[in-house]
């Protein structure tokens, strides 16, 4: 089975899917385990929650099956392909459900919105914009969701490099820099440039870019950054997606518990990231391990440590592949997995896999088909 980008239905109307929701008595929300689809799907319950309109959320896994028993009026999917849902948001879910919020009257969290676009690596400029006009602005330093650098250097997967999962060596990194316990704007500036630095060194040419990603943040919302913030929820939503419902909705109860999801999933996909076995060919770095987190494992391979375009992640029956260069790496996922009976789901140029061959047998057939 494969569920790639070309079988997906194009993104309704916000209009027509405001309407739609107005209208039901019951709505069921079904996120992808992505931050992006997380917080498109908080955006969306807030917005339903103000309506008084009566709904359930949930983070369904990759190749879980989406569909359960509750009847509802209205089914929506973010992030995720799903046949049963009446309304299907695949690309830019926090985006879309923004615009979705606003035209169901509702006033919509603009930093949540932001927090999803930077997860998805596409910042929408409406959002952006709304975000600015609720008191949202960019700082010198790093998109870290903690005050305290170190931590943040050490769990962030928006970077990867020797203070990775090391909060001793980004401790000892910052002291060397002499930077004060409560950084100033000139303190945050220093910390980038070094961190930039250090990251790029012996990368691939691509890190200067990627990095970008965790450079002059925007600063506010409930974490010290929206970029920060943007981290956690994608930490969440593939880690820990009941404390990930629980943040998109606003309860500042369990900030605790996904930081430490955070850490925790940041600990294990560093980790994979630099012990992996690795192997490369023409276009293609593949790297393999025990278990991990494979879709954030592959972005940082992908952004920091592979030499070709195509980085391909693979564990005992998982896999993850990620693009540099545009290429379309989900039908060839697609046709990997047809090869040996397996699954697959993405688009363009990321696409995840699960099969019961092994791995060296889903690495040759993915060669083939790439």
């Amino acid at each position: 089975m494969s569920t790639t980008g070309r079988d997906e239905r194009p993104t309704p109307p916000a209009s027509d899917v405001a309407t739609s929701l107005d209208r039901a008595g019951f709505v069921r929300l079904v996120s992808g385990a992505s931050g992006d689809a997380l917080a498109g799907t908080g955006v969306l319950a807030r917005a339903l929650d103000a309506a008084d309109t009566p709904f359930q959320a949930s983070v369904i896994a990759p190749f879980d099956d989406p569909d359960r028993t509750t009847e509802a009026d209205v089914t929506v999917a973010l992030g995720r392909p799903n046949a049963a849902a009446d309304h299907t948001l695949p690309a830019t879910p926090a985006a879309t459900a923004f615009d979705i919020a606003r035209e169901l009257g509702a006033a919509a969290d603009p930093i949540l919105a932001l927090a999803g676009t930077v997860a998805g690596d596409d910042i929408d400029g409406t959002v952006a914009e709304a975000a600015e006009q609720a008191g949202v602005e960019r700082r010198p330093g790093l998109a870290v969701p903690v005050a305290d650098l170190a931590d943040g250097l050490a769990h962030s997967t928006l970077l990867s490099g020797p203070f990775s999962a090391d909060e001793g060596q980004a401790r000892a990194m910052l002291a060397d820099l002499e930077i004060a316990a409560e950084p100033d704007e000139d303190d945050h500036r220093r910390t980038a440039s070094l961190v930039a630095l250090t990251v790029t060194e012996d990368a691939p040419p691509r890190a200067a870019d990627a990095v970008g990603r965790a450079l002059h943040p925007y600063a506010g919302g409930p974490f010290e950054t929206v970029g920060g913030y943007a981290d956690v929820l994608d930490a969440v939503a593939r880690d820990a997606p009941g404390t990930g419902i629980a943040l998109a909705l606003g309860h500042d109860s369990v900030h605790t518990a996904a930081l430490t999801a955070w850490r925790d999933h940041a600990t294990r996909a560093h980790a994979a990231a630099t012990e992996a076995t690795t192997g490369r060919y023409d276009g293609l770095f593949v790297a393999r391990g025990d278990e991990m987190p494979v879709g954030t494992v592959a972005r940082l391979v992908a952004d920091f440590h592979a030499p070709e375009p195509v980085a391909l992640v693979v564990t005992d029956g998982e896999a993850a592949v990620r693009a540099t260069d545009g290429r379309d790496v989900a039908t060839a996922m697609d046709a990997a997995t047809a090869v040996v009976g397996g699954e697959s789901v993405g688009r363009g140029d990321r696409a995840r896999a699960r099969f019961e061959v092994p791995t060296a047998k889903f690495i040759e057939a993915f060669r083939e088909a790439a």
